[in-house]
């Protein structure tokens, strides 16, 4: 884990306290400067205000008053409330928030998973939104991580919980074709053994990398992402693919299938470290526009 110093993390702190509470004016005249500081991360203090501030969660909330209690108070459509019961105890059961069955953890995202399947009742609920979820409610309550993931799922990862799963389809073939320009060895390597973009990036794209990245660099790679959008999670992509199987030096050990998918899988820790990781994401030059384009 990187450890910034007391010093400039205090520093920190008070140019985001200013930021944060000076918001709309920042937004509007500021905006490189806030994806800087997004970029550096946000403090670990105030991340989760931050993010409520980036996504656009806590006007929808403001916008909202009382929705989220209605929602929790309605009962939920059986066949949701089973499916996500089972899945409350695979989401981070060593974070003590979420270790004990029904603690107040598990409560917790229960209740904000279930409230999404009755503000979307069309949607419902997708296996993927638990670790989003979770990973939220480690940062605010219950009610301002629900508006988060609902901003989430809206604005930022559009119909990526959607039951055909279009949108993601549609985004792993952008990836491949960014990956092209990239590292063409990657791009070759992966059309020779007919790997499909959707067999390795569904749960980083879906999860936007909780469950693949170490913890430091998630909140690093979030940080970005609510500043900057979905081109941090292609990035993201682009640079795990392009130093996994980059080189013709990595791909000896990658000969068929079998061994690619296994080697992306298990994704060396080096390339995930916090410090390498966010530095080859901000360097990538994969535009809005570029994702826009291939699109």
């Amino acid at each position: 884990l990187e450890e910034v110093p007391l010093e400039v993390l205090r520093q920190r702190e008070s140019k985001w306290l200013d930021m944060l509470n000076n918001w709309d004016k920042w937004m509007a005249k500021k905006h490189k400067k806030i994806r800087l500081r997004c970029q550096k991360g946000i403090p670990p203090s105030l991340r989760g205000r931050a993010w409520q501030y980036l996504s656009g969660s806590k006007v929808k909330l403001e916008q909202n008053i009382g929705k989220f209690d209605e929602l929790d108070l309605l009962p939920g459509d059986p066949k949701w409330l089973d499916v996500i019961e089972r899945d409350l105890h695979r989401q981070f059961p060593f974070h003590e928030m979420f270790v004990s069955r029904g603690g107040h953890g598990q409560q917790d995202l229960f209740r904000v998973l279930k409230a999404y399947t009755l503000y979307r009742p069309e949607e419902g609920y997708c296996q993927a939104q638990a670790p989003i979820a979770a990973v939220l409610l480690m940062h605010m309550p219950a009610e301002q991580a629900f508006w988060c993931l609902v901003q989430i799922c809206e604005k930022y990862l559009p119909g990526y919980y959607s039951e055909k799963l279009e949108a993601i389809q549609l985004d792993g073939q952008i990836l491949f074709s960014l990956l092209h320009k990239v590292s063409p060895v990657a791009y070759k390597h992966l059309s020779k053994q007919k790997i499909d973009p959707i067999l390795y990036m569904t749960e980083w794209f879906m999860c936007a990398f909780s469950r693949t990245l170490p913890w430091s660099s998630v909140l690093r790679v979030w940080d970005m992402f609510f500043c900057e959008g979905v081109k941090i999670i292609f990035r993201v992509g682009l640079v795990l693919l392009k130093h996994t199987l980059g080189s013709s030096d990595k791909l000896k050990s990658c000969q068929g299938q079998y061994e690619t998918m296994e080697r992306l899988r298990a994704l060396s820790p080096k390339i995930m470290q916090e410090t390498f990781l966010v530095q080859e994401v901000i360097e990538l030059p994969v535009t809005e526009r570029q994702i826009e384009r291939e699109h």
